[in-house]
Formats: structure tokens, C-alpha cells, sequence
């Protein structure tokens, strides 16, 4: 076996990527790159699903002494508008908080979408087939009206969860050397959950409406539907996302750890602690009343959002503090230079680095932006060595990131402590003002050639442009 195959083995063995070939062209890039095809798949995957729970839904539905009918279009259009600002809310926030080794856009894509159809697509069916199996119908009798509530309780957290997390674990397959944050975990495991609470409440709303609008006793329809809005679209919609974050860290640790056995245990007691938030979230959405609903979403609900919050922002003062750390090895070797860990691991300064490279053009920016993935990977594979999760096959990997960070030198901003922003100037230039001329020219006053005293006429024989008098100076 030749040395080269070797090397590649022990890469893919540790999860390290190839050096990708930029010499070939984007087209023939993209066209083999695996990613282009995994997204073209979950995109017909996703489409499918949505389609067959919206066919699900708006077909009627044959009961006992009558038939249920389906959710209308309208309804579904109404309910797709009510629930996107909360989605917009989450994908924004998420995408935010994956930060320093922030994801390709393609996995931010794909695991939002899992959330959205293939999840809701696995627990509706799951947790319906489960419902019918609970349930207790005699001859003649009507069903146990305990049903509902036994399977969200005891079925659905168990189930959702499970199929909102599916994704890490496919992603973490797929490109374990990408997640090396307890932020990425948290960031990708709340797009699924917002992706999946996107669809839930649509059809909820749908169903809100439907009823609603059909049945009197209801009074004022419109109320009734905005007051569920709100209750499931901003109260308590940190459910669903502060449930699916508890599976996310689970993974994350046990993907930068090196003993086997929290390999294991981490990410089970994550899904078990994301099936217990949401049993108890069900539990007490079905039984509690009145004033407890009050207690129990002030004294338990919030807190625990508030320390979620906390944790997610002292992560990033974390991840900080370790990106300064494994670069600062580098600068003691002298491989970087001694600024590089400071301005790197500071989310101000590679902003203002971004910005003050964005007004220096195209070029400048994909460099700066370059430069500091390049870094940013080269600390974070340092940090893997340190920890045992890759062995020295990840020495490779720091050699090209290394010559691919001298070559960016250059052309990068790399220090932007003290640089400015080059932004046009926005004052009218203003026209300069020249004197007069002292003589008439040819072509009159203010002709092209202003002409002295005693000067020929343009054109004569003893017109020149040189004095011929003009010469050295004697001596």
C-alpha cells in the first residue's frame, strides 16, 4: 500500500477532510462533491413529506355518525403566515449563536428542513398509530377520553424528540470534524426544533381556524385563533427548541471526548433529559389550571430558559478563551504571528476585520473571511490533538493550514486594531479655480495658448513653442 493511501486512510479514519482541488472547475467541484447530492436527496425526501401530511389533512376524515372534514387551503395559508415570525425568530437567533465555526449554509438547510418534514412526517404517524393503540374502545361504547392525553405524555416527547434528533446524529456522521462546539450542537438541535414547531403550529392554527369559523359556540373566531397565536407562538415557544438543545450537548460531548463510555452515556442522557422537559411540558399543559399554570410557567418554565440563555452566551466566552489558547502554541513554536490568537478568538475584531476588508473589495473580503476559518480550524484541530480525539494524522491537516494561512497574508486582513474603513468620500469635488490669463492668446482671452508681448502669431514662421533664446546657463 503506498504511502499516500496510507495518509488518506488514517484522515478519513480521524474524520479530517481532504485537501479540496481548486484547480478544477466550479462546475465539475460541485457536481462531485457528496453534500451536493445529500442535499438534492433530503430536498425530494422533505418535499414528499410535506406533501403527504398536507394531503393527510385536508382530506376528510369518515367518524363514527358523520366525517370530520379536512383543513382547507385557506386555513393553511393563514396558519403559514401566523406561524413565520416565530420561525424567522429562531433561525435568526440559532444561526447567530453558531458562531466561530459556524456550519455551511447546506447544513443549516438540511436540518431545518428534517425539523420540518421528516420529523413531523415520522411523529404524526408514529404518535397516531401509538394514540390507537392506547386507546380503550368497547362495543357500543365511545373511546377513552384519557387517550389523547396518555400519548402525549407518555408517546410524543419520546417519539419527537427522537425523530428531531435524528439529523445530529446523521450530521455528526457525516462531518464530525465540523462540530466542535457545544454551540454547534446547540445551534443545529434548535433549527430542527423550530423547523418541527414551524409545522406543528400550522397545523394547529389550521385546525384552530377550521373549528373556529364552524362552530358557534366559540364566539368571536378571530380572537380565539390570535390568542392561540401568541400562546404557542411566543409564550411557550421556547419549547420545542430548549427540549431538542438538552440531545444537541449530549452529542457535542461525547463527540470531543476520548473515553468510550461517555461516548455512549452522553448522548442517551441528553435524549432522556429532552424527553423528560417535554413529558413535563405535556403534563402540565393537560392537567394544570388556573393560577398553577401561572406558577409553573414563572417559577420553572422561564428559569430554565434564562439558564439556557445564560450557558449559550458563556460558551461563547468559552470557545473564545480556547481559540486563544491552542493559537497561542502556534505563536510559541512561531509558526503565527503573535496578534493572531487575540484577534481571532475576539468576535469584535474579526467583525471589524470583515467590515474594514468589505470596503476594500471582493478580493480583500474573501481573504480576510478566509483567514480567519483557516485560523479558527487550525485552533480547534489543536484542540482535538490535546484532547486524544485525532491522532497525528491531524499533523498533515496543520501543515496545509498553516502554508494556506501564510498565503493569505497578504491580501488579508489580518490585524484591523487601528485600520480604518475606506469608504468613498461623500463631499462634491469642488472645481478648481484658475486665474485669469494676463495676455490675449490666439484664440482670444483665455485662448489655449496665452501669448506674451512681442510673441509671434500661431502659425507664423516665427512662432515656436520653445524660446529659441532659451539654453544652458553660460560659464
Amino acid at each position: 500500500m503506498s504511502t499516500d493511501t496510507i495518509a488518506r486512510h488514517r484522515r478519513l479514519l480521524n474524520g479530517i477532510p481532504s485537501q479540496p482541488d481548486l484547480s478544477a472547475p466550479l462546475p465539475k467541484r460541485i457536481l462531485t462533491n457528496p453534500w451536493t447530492w445529500i442535499g438534492v436527496v433530503l430536498t425530494g425526501i422533505y418535499a414528499a413529506c410535506l406533501w403527504s401530511q398536507y394531503a393527510l389533512m385536508t382530506a376528510d376524515t369518515p367518524v363514527r355518525g358523520g366525517v370530520v372534514p379536512g383543513i382547507n387551503h385557506s386555513a393553511i395559508r393563514d396558519s403559514f403566515w401566523f406561524a413565520m415570525p416565530t420561525l424567522l425568530f429562531w433561525i435568526v437567533l440559532f444561526v447567530i449563536a453558531d458562531r466561530f465555526r459556524p456550519q455551511r449554509l447546506l447544513v443549516w438547510y438540511l436540518t431545518l428542513g428534517w425539523g420540518a418534514a421528516v420529523a413531523t412526517f415520522l411523529s404524526l404517524h408514529i404518535n397516531t398509530w401509538a394514540s390507537e393503540q392506547l386507546s380503550i374502545v368497547a362495543e357500543g361504547t365511545q373511546a377513552d377520553p384519557t387517550t389523547g392525553a396518555r400519548a402525549a405524555i407518555y408517546i410524543a416527547p419520546f417519539v419527537e424528540e427522537a425523530a428531531k434528533a435524528t439529523v445530529l446524529f446523521g450530521v455528526a456522521l457525516l462531518a464530525r470534524y465540523q462540530l466542535v462546539t457545544k454551540l454547534n450542537g446547540v445551534a443545529l438541535a434548535g433549527l430542527s426544533a423550530a423547523g418541527f414547531a414551524f409545522t406543528e403550529n400550522i397545523i394547529y392554527y389550521s385546525r384552530a381556524i377550521m373549528y373556529s369559523t364552524s362552530q358557534i359556540n366559540t364566539g368571536d373566531a378571530e380572537s380565539a385563533i390570535h390568542e392561540l397565536v401568541w400562546l404557542r407562538g411566543f409564550w411557550t415557544a421556547f419549547g420545542h427548541p430548549l427540549f431538542t438543545m438538552m440531545t444537541g450537548l449530549g452529542l457535542m460531548v461525547a463527540l470531543r471526548t476520548h473515553s468510550k463510555v461517555v461516548r455512549v452515556l452522553a448522548p442517551l442522557i441528553g435524549y432522556l433529559m429532552a424527553a423528560l422537559l417535554h413529558m413535563m411540558f405535556n403534563s402540565q399543559a393537560t392537567f394544570a389550571q388556573g393560577m398553577m399554570r401561572y406558577i409553573i410557567y414563572f417559577a420553572v418554565a422561564l428559569p430554565l430558559v434564562a439558564s439556557a440563555t445564560i450557558y449559550a452566551v458563556r460558551q461563547l466566552f468559552t470557545e473564545s478563551r480556547k481559540i486563544r489558547a491552542r493559537l497561542t502554541d502556534y505563536v510559541r513554536m512561531g509558526w503565527l504571528n503573535p496578534v493572531d490568537p487575540d484577534v481571532t478568538s475576539r468576535v469584535r475584531h474579526r467583525a471589524w476585520a470583515l467590515m474594514v476588508a468589505a470596503t476594500r473589495g471582493w478580493t480583500v473580503l474573501r481573504a480576510t473571511l478566509s483567514l480567519q476559518r483557516t485560523l479558527t480550524e487550525l485552533a480547534y484541530l489543536r484542540d482535538a490533538e490535546v484532547k486524544g480525539v485525532i491522532d497525528t494524522a491531524g499533523q498533515a491537516r496543520a501543515t496545509e493550514l498553516l502554508y494556506q494561512t501564510r498565503s493569505l497574508r497578504g491580501l488579508a486582513i489580518d490585524d484591523p486594531r487601528g485600520q480604518k474603513l475606506s469608504l468613498p468620500t461623500l463631499r462634491k469635488r469642488q472645481p478648481v479655480d484658475y486665474p485669469p490669463p494676463s495676455y490675449p492668446g490666439p484664440a482670444g482671452l483665455g485662448g489655449n495658448w496665452p501669448a506674451g508681448p512681442g510673441a509671434a502669431p500661431l502659425g507664423s514662421q516665427q512662432y515656436s513653442r520653445v524660446d529659441p533664446n532659451w539654453g544652458p546657463p553660460p560659464g
